[in-house]
């Protein structure tokens, strides 16, 4: 939106981002992804799930080179900011990550433009991908680190078990924060304008949730699974119990917490999605 700055005639632009052209980008941006053939959508999420996991490799790094010098502050807040590395790799790199679309896919099926059926097969190729390549990238690291001499199997352990242990509804809980989070994450790229705002953004919510210790489902299985193959006293029931409590908690916090209340509020707030464009 262009206005006229005083009596000098110079145009000036409003910065801000309509909320109705918030929502109509994020729901084209949704129908893009549901309409998008299966085998395309699924090398997509599966880079996602490689790439999310460089956030805990370069944690389990530092913590291995920072053990027994840092304090525990300042290994927390520096290994939070570490985390997001991985998120600004997938989401600046346009890949499918299975927690944006609890709130991006879902915005069109609300608007009545996709179906449930749709919905459904998005988010299963998606999550596929992505814990396919999780998976991949956990066995590549705990071979690799700690061969090359750049991690000790400690540094694992201590990442991943700071996401287990709990009561199934205190995880659950956690995971629903994570994936308001991510669902948020979604709204606020599409509000962004420029590539260092959208950073800023990625940079801010991944590393809210990684000083909290909130599960993310996918980026928890590369902390879990990596800890749960370098110590006995970690199985794959435990690994099991994280994952599926985790993924419904980001399922019900990106689907409520931001798709039906950001919908909600534009269009019951008097204006349909598109009114401003």
């Amino acid at each position: 939106m262009s206005e006229t700055d005083g009596g000098n005639g110079k145009a000036r632009t409003d910065e801000q981002t309509p909320k109705s052209a918030i929502l109509e980008s994020e729901i084209e941006d949704g129908l893009n992804e549901l309409e998008r053939p299966s085998g395309g959508l699924f090398l997509s999420a599966l880079s996602a799930g490689l790439d999310i996991g460089f956030g805990p490799l370069l944690m389990a790094t530092v913590a291995t080179l920072a053990a027994g010098i840092w304090s525990e502050v300042t290994t927390t807040i520096v290994l939070a900011n570490l985390y997001s590395v991985g998120f600004i790799f997938v989401v600046l790199g346009r890949s499918e990550l299975f927690t944006e679309h609890t709130a991006l896919a879902v915005l069109p099926v609300l608007d009545g433009r996709a179906s449930l059926t749709q919905l459904g097969r998005l988010w299963g190729i998606v999550y596929l991908g992505n814990a396919v390549g999780a998976v991949a990238f956990a066995v590549i690291v705990v071979t690799v680190g700690p061969s090359f001499g750049v991690i000790e199997p400690k540094a694992f352990v201590d990442i991943g078990g700071q996401l287990v242990g709990h009561p199934p509804q205190v995880t659950f809980a956690a995971a629903i924060l994570a994936g308001w989070l991510m669902g948020l994450l979604s709204w606020l790229v599409s509000a962004a304008q420029e590539t260092v705002s959208r950073t800023l953004f990625v940079w801010l919510v991944a590393t809210t949730i990684g000083i909290a210790h909130l599960p993310h489902c996918i980026a928890g299985i590369v902390e879990v699974l990596a800890a749960v193959l370098v110590s006995p006293s970690m199985g794959l029931a435990t690994f099991g119990e994280f994952l599926v409590t985790s993924t419904l908690g980001n399922a019900v916090g990106g689907t409520v917490f931001v798709a039906l209340l950001k919908y909600g509020h534009v269009v019951r707030g008097g204006s349909t999605p598109s009114a401003d464009l």
